[in-house]
């Protein structure tokens, strides 16, 4: 050590102690004055001596120029402390790369700097081995003759290597972003997401389009057959899918051009076979047709008995459907027409409103039939827009408030964002036919709670009740038009309000579920795909 006035046999047992190189390097020298063990080995000297008797006095790999070494000293002499990461030599003529830092320090009148050097020499190696994989990683995706994407869980492309963008006709770095569905034909792409969710995670790669027709879609809108292998991975606890697109436009046409040759073959075959060969052919085939003429008979007469059933079906709920509200309405006008007097007034009211009620039931009816006749027609329009799920809420349990008795109440639970981008009017819709029903077959003093949560672009709303229950045989049939389990016919309905309200989610791209137990209560779980609020972008 230079001096005493620093030294003690604490900080000796520190600095001897070091497992990294520690060194006190005297500024005016530019040169160590002291090292511990593990530092002159580090730099391969056999002895601090040896380190100290050094002529070369500098361990950089690239020395300093005067003006470095000025700006050096002024950078320590502000803050106190450099660091910085720096190729290092080795008495042995070697180099490594290190983290070196210097802490400046006043011994009596003299400047020093306090030097630690850590061997990061693994650190860079590991650096350049990962470039050197990113860099073959990077050859192998660029250069690859077959088309490579990469998908998230929600299947939006996070990559797509050029000979992919090649294949469908997309310029560089447009495709990263765009959903997967994208790339499919129309008709496909609408019933991705449910393929997309059957893919386990836990199988083996798989290739599709190799026993089947896959077709794919291009920028211009042309499609094209493709063979397609996926495969998965996990990075950061998300799930990624990687597809390999193989162009069989080629393979297509050879097959297609073997079947004509092959059917060209058959056909000269065909002209060699003799008359009774023929008539086998024709005696086969008019079995055939007959065995078609009677599966079509069997068939048409089975829709004859499903259609004269739902005609039963409903002969028998119009007749009754009807006729009760009719009946009310009737009664309540003739008694209406009695009650003239100012005194009688209230009495009249309350028919007038017994005629309101019946009259708005039959509206009802009817325009559950307009929307079951709209909806198998195909005359149905989803209207997505901006829609408020609380407001949407408040107003179902409003315009259900007529069914409710007194002792019954309605529980809401919202969370998640309230504005979400769907179809504000099929939703109020869905939402009021499953509170009447809760509420039509709950008991006095039961309680109806409806939740709604929205999170992932998904909306989920539970509506759970203390009802009658169904039981699982009738369960089997709910959602079928007209269909009334027998246990509630003296319960005022129509049987088609599930079956419009499984409609309306078909339309929207959502699903129902359904748990119930006698005599205990009935949840009914929907969930709807949304999108972010346009309007706030």
């Amino acid at each position: 050590m230079p001096t005493s006035l620093y030294r003690n046999s604490l900080t000796d047992a520190l600095f001897e102690r070091a497992r990294e190189f520690v060194g006190l390097y005297d500024v005016e020298k530019r040169w160590f004055t002291h090292v511990n063990e593990a530092g002159y080995r580090l730099l391969g000297y056999p002895s601090a001596q040896a380190l100290y008797d050094d002529p070369e006095r500098n361990l950089r790999v690239q020395r300093h120029t005067l003006a470095e070494w000025e700006e050096l000293k002024q950078r320590v002499a502000r803050y106190g402390h450099h660091e910085e990461e720096v190729e290092l030599r080795c008495h042995t003529g070697s180099s490594f790369w290190a983290h070196l830092e210097l802490s400046g320090l006043m011994l009596g009148e003299h400047s020093y700097y306090l030097v630690r050097i850590t061997d990061t020499n693994r650190l860079h190696q590991a650096e350049r081995h990962l470039a050197h994989s990113v860099g073959r990683f990077e050859a192998v995706f660029s250069s690859a003759t077959i088309g490579i994407i990469v998908c998230d869980r929600r299947g939006n492309i996070v990559l797509a290597n050029p000979q992919a963008q090649r294949q469908f006709g997309y310029p560089a770095d447009t495709l990263r972003g765009q959903g997967v569905e994208l790339l499919m034909p129309e008709a496909v792409g609408q019933f991705h997401a449910q393929l997309r969710a059957s893919f386990n995670p836990d199988s083996q790669a798989r290739a599709t389009g190799s026993q089947r027709d896959l077709w794919a879609r291009r920028r211009d809108g042309s499609v094209f057959p493709v063979e397609i292998s996926l495969s998965y991975f996990h990075l950061d606890d998300e799930l990624f899918v990687v597809a390999y697109v193989i162009d069989v436009t080629f393979k297509h046409e050879a097959e297609r051009q073997l079947r004509a040759q092959h059917q060209q073959v058959a056909q000269l075959n065909a002209e060699l076979e003799h008359k009774v060969a023929d008539r086998t052919r024709a005696l086969a085939a008019t079995l055939a047709e007959l065995e078609q003429r009677t599966h079509e008979l069997t068939q048409a007469l089975a829709a004859e008995q499903q259609l004269s059933e739902l005609k039963s079906r409903f002969v028998s709920m119009a007749s009754h459907e009807f006729r009760t509200p009719l009946t009310a309405v009737l009664n309540s006008a003739i008694l209406a027409e009695k009650y003239t007097t100012t005194e009688q007034q209230p009495q009249r009211r309350r028919h007038l409103a017994h005629i309101r009620t019946s009259v708005k039931h039959l509206t009802d009816i009817l325009e559950e039939f307009l929307s079951v006749d709209k909806l198998e027609q195909g005359r149905f329009d989803v209207r997505p827009g901006r829609a408020n799920v609380p407001h949407i809420l408040q107003e179902a349990v409003a315009e259900v408030q007529g069914l409710r008795r007194p002792s019954q109440h309605i529980e809401q639970v919202v969370s998640g964002p309230p504005t979400l981008w769907l179809d504000a009017s099929l939703l109020r819709k869905i939402l009021v036919n499953l509170l009447s029903n809760a509420l039509k077959y709950s008991p006095d003093d039961a309680r109806v709670c409806v939740q709604a949560v929205a999170q992932a672009r998904v909306l989920t709303v539970r509506v759970r009740d203390e009802g009658l229950g169904i039981s699982a045989a009738d369960q089997v049939h709910l959602f079928e038009r007209f269909f009334r389990s027998p246990g509630v016919a003296h319960i005022p309905g129509t049987g088609l309000g599930l079956y419009i309200v499984t409609k309306y989610l078909e339309l929207l791209g959502g699903t129902i579920a359904l748990h119930s137990e006698l005599h205990v209560g009935t949840t009914f779980t929907i969930t709807l795909p949304y999108e972010e609020d346009h309007s706030t972008n």
